[in-house]
C-alpha cells in the first residue's frame, strides 16, 4: 500500500491554464479575462487555448510548450506551466518547470545557493511576493518529488520550507507529516 500524498497544491498564483477543479468552461474566452496576468496578448492566446483544449493532452501542451518557448523564463508562464503540467500527472515536466521557476527567482533577487545563507533571507523576506513565489515553488518541488518517488528529497525540502513558514501557507508541514508518518499495518 502506498502513501496517499491528496494534500492540497502549494498556491502558486492563478493563471489561465485551468486546474481539473477549475475547467475553462467558455470556449470565448478572451485575454481581457486575464488583465492582471502580465505576459503579451500572444502568450495570453497560447495559455488560453491550451485551457480550452484542455481534453486533448498532446494538443494543450503543444500550446504550452509555444508559450514557454516563446517567453523563456517568463515567472508567470513557469507558474502557468507548472499547473499545466502537475494536473495533467506530468510530473517529471513539472518538476523540470518548478527548477526553472526556483532558478529564474534566484537570479532576479540574486538568492544564494547555500540554504544555510539562504534561509534568513527567506525568513526576513517572506513577504514578498517573489520570496512568496520562491517558497510556493518549493514546497511545490517537494510535493511533485514524493509524486516520483524522491522521498527523502521531498522530506528534506518539506521540513526547510516547514522551518520557515509558521503560518502553514505553502503546505510543507502537511506534506512532512505525510511523508514521516509510519506506515499502516494491514490486518
Amino acid at each position: 500500500m502506498g502513501i496517499n500524498y491528496s494534500v492540497s497544491l502549494p498556491h502558486l498564483p492563478q493563471s489561465p491554464v485551468p486546474s481539473p477543479q477549475s475547467p475553462v468552461t467558455n470556449m470565448q474566452a478572451n485575454t481581457n479575462q486575464f488583465s492582471w496576468f502580465q505576459v503579451p496578448e500572444d502568450i495570453k492566446n497560447l495559455l488560453i487555448l491550451a485551457a480550452q483544449t484542455w481534453e486533448n493532452t498532446s494538443e494543450s501542451e503543444k500550446y504550452i510548450q509555444q508559450a514557454l518557448a516563446k517567453t523563456g523564463e517568463n515567472t508567470d508562464v513557469l507558474v502557468a506551466a507548472y499547473r499545466f503540467f502537475y494536473y495533467k500527472n506530468n510530473y517529471s515536466l513539472a518538476l523540470q518547470t518548478t527548477t526553472k521557476l526556483l532558478d529564474k527567482i534566484k537570479e532576479i533577487e540574486n538568492l544564494p545557493d547555500d540554504w544555510e545563507q539562504l534561509k534568513p533571507i527567506l525568513v526576513n523576506r517572506k513577504e514578498d511576493p517573489q520570496i512568496r513565489l520562491y517558497l510556493n515553488a518549493y514546497a511545490a518541488s517537494g510535493l511533485v518529488l514524493a509524486k516520483l518517488g524522491a522521498i527523502e528529497q521531498a522530506k528534506e525540502i518539506s521540513a526547510k520550507v516547514k522551518e520557515i513558514d509558521e503560518k502553514h501557507d505553502f503546505g510543507a508541514g502537511i506534506l512532512l507529516d505525510i511523508l514521516t508518518r509510519p506506515a499502516e499495518e494491514d490486518d
